[in-house]
């Protein structure tokens, strides 16, 4: 990363709520909760306890980096109108992070299969593959397959095909634990504590690259990649499909 970049770093996809400041290759701050609030109810405090501790003034940063999705339906619009609403109110660029890409850049520098997975209810996950590839003096983020939502079977048989030993994390591991003891036909492990989970660090080095390659929109441009609808939403269409005889 090119030193003096600074990234604010905002995501609140998942259980987590976590906010980071990375300048160059330094992590400034770092708060993150995995606990019974809501998001609501944390982020901008947290926000806000960083801002002083570190005696941060927003106008010195760059850009705003924040998880854009998939997730939680509600998480996701916290964290997006958090940014939107920062973003305006500084006239400062956003850099929307896929979720799971921040997710498997915890893994930086493994050349195992990566493999976040994060419950999306209905036997689904959303998740992705991942590896990293040596470049010169650094590892890059490659990704086998973008991050998209679909039943844990068939991600674990994609994976048991590719044939490599496979890093699990991310809050689907508890859920889908047996299922995948009892399918997997290749080595795999599961990510310890500190980096099992979204990490705000991880999207802020992830944003400060995508920023350099010019992957910045403005606030007004940003919005939420929920990659499948809303429990709501299904439930809407349902009741439609019902009411009009199943006709499509």
């Amino acid at each position: 990363m090119e030193t003096g970049i600074k990234i604010l770093a905002i995501d609140s996809s998942g259980l987590v709520a976590t906010v980071a400041v990375v300048c160059g290759d330094e992590l400034i701050a770092e708060y993150t909760i995995n606990y019974k609030k809501t998001h609501s109810q944390t982020l901008l405090p947290m926000l806000d306890e960083i801002k002083k501790m570190v005696e941060l003034d927003l106008d010195s940063i760059d850009a705003i980096a924040v998880a854009a999705g998939p997730g939680s339906f509600t998480g996701l619009r916290i964290g997006s109108a958090t940014a939107k609403g920062l973003g305006m109110a500084l006239n400062k660029p956003l850099i929307g992070v896929p979720t799971v890409d921040g997710l498997a850049y915890n893994l930086y520098g493994t050349e195992k299969i990566i493999c976040p997975i994060m419950d999306a209810r209905r036997s689904q996950v959303y998740t992705g593959i991942y590896t990293f590839e040596r470049k010169e003096d650094k590892y890059v983020l490659k990704i086998l397959k973008e991050q998209c939502a679909v039943p844990m079977e068939e991600i674990i048989s994609v994976l048991n095909e590719i044939g490599k030993e496979v890093v699990y994390l991310g809050d689907g591991v508890p859920v889908f634990k047996e299922m995948i003891a009892e399918k997997m036909s290749v080595p795999y492990s599961f990510a310890p504590a500190h980096m099992n989970r979204q990490r705000a660090a991880s999207v802020a080095v992830l944003g400060a690259e995508y920023y350099l390659q010019g992957k910045i929109q403005t606030a007004a441009e940003h919005g939420p990649e929920y990659l499948r609808m809303s429990q709501a939403e299904r439930e809407r269409l349902e009741a439609e499909k019902k009411k009009n005889g199943n006709v499509s």
